[in-house]
C-alpha cells in the first residue's frame, strides 16, 4: 500500500465509529498530519543520535582501549565528518524521492505495493523530498558550528562514561556478592547442593569409571568393580 492509500485508509477510519465500553457510540477523529517542521526536527534528532553513538564508540576505543587522553578538540573533526556523511545521505534520499515523484506523476493506475507510487502519492512524496532536503541543510549547518560539534562530543563522552560506569558496577556486584547480602542465599544453596548430589557427583563417578575402564583396557588389566570410587573423601557409589 502506497502512502496515499494509507492516507485514504486513515480518512476512512476518521469517518468510522465504534461503540465505547459504556454502550455509547464514539466517533474516531482523523489523525492529524505531522507538520513538515516536526518531521525535519525528528530527522535531525535521529542524525544527531547516530553521530553521538559513533563518537561514543570512537571515544571508548581511543581513550580506553588505546589508553589515550580525552580531548574534546580531538573528536570535533570526527563529529563534523559524521554529520556531513549523514547530510550526503539525506541529499541522496531527496534526489531518489524526486525521481520517484516524477515517475509517479505519470501513473494513474492502482498501486501494487508499498513503494509502487502513483499520481495520488505525489503530494506525500513532495513532502518527504522537502523533509530530506531540509534535514541535509540542518546537518550541514551544524557541521559548521563549533558549539554544536563540541556539544555532540561532550554528549558522546557522557554516554561513554555511563557505559563504563554500568560495566564497572555490574562487575563489582558480581565479584563482591556475599551470602549475608543475598536474602535467598540459604534457599538457593540448598538447591545447589541438591544439584551437586543428584547430578554433578553421579556424573563425576560415571566419568571416573569410564576413565578407569579405558586405562585398564589399554594396559590389559582387570577392572575391580567392587572397589568404590572416592572423590574428596566421599564414596561416590552411595550417590547412585
Amino acid at each position: 500500500m502506497a502512502d496515499a492509500e494509507r492516507d485514504d485508509a486513515d480518512r476512512a477510519d476518521g469517518r468510522s465509529a465504534s461503540r465505547a465500553g459504556d454502550g455509547r457510540v464514539a466517533s474516531w477523529r482523523r489523525p492529524k498530519r505531522m507538520k513538515l517542521a516536526d518531521m525535519v526536527a525528528e530527522g535531525v534528532y535521529v542524525a544527531s543520535a547516530a553521530t553521538r553513538l559513533a563518537l561514543k564508540n570512537r571515544i571508548l576505543v581511543e581513550t580506553l582501549a588505546a589508553g589515550e587522553d580525552f580531548d574534546v578538540e580531538r573528536f570535533v573533526p570526527v563529529a563534523r565528518a559524521t554529520l556531513l556523511d549523514l547530510a550526503v545521505e539525506a541529499e541522496q534520499d531527496a534526489q531518489r524521492i524526486e525521481s520517484e515523484r516524477r515517475r509517479a506523476s505519470r501513473r494513474y493506475s492502482d498501486s501494487y505495493g508499498t513503494h509502487d507510487y502513483r499520481s495520488r502519492d505525489v503530494r506525500n512524496l513532495r513532502k518527504r523530498q522537502k523533509q530530506s532536503a531540509q534535514v541535509a541543510h540542518e546537518l550541514r549547518e551544524r557541521a559548521e558550528s563549533p558549539e554544536e560539534l563540541r556539544t555532540l562530543v561532550e554528549g558522546a563522552r557522557e554516554a561513554a562514561w555511563a557505559e563504563v560506569e554500568r560495566n564497572i558496577d555490574s562487575t563489582l556486584r558480581i565479584e563482591a556478592a556475599r551470602p549475608d547480602l543475598e536474602p535467598d542465599y540459604a534457599k538457593l544453596r540448598e538447591s545447589r547442593m541438591q544439584s551437586l548430589r543428584l547430578v554433578d557427583l553421579p556424573r563425576l563417578a560415571a566419568h571416573r569409571r569410564r576413565n578407569a575402564q579405558g586405562a585398564a583396557g589399554a594396559l590389559g588389566q582387570k577392572i575391580v568393580d567392587d572397589a568404590p570410587a572416592v572423590a574428596s573423601g566421599i564414596d561416590l557409589s552411595e550417590l547412585e
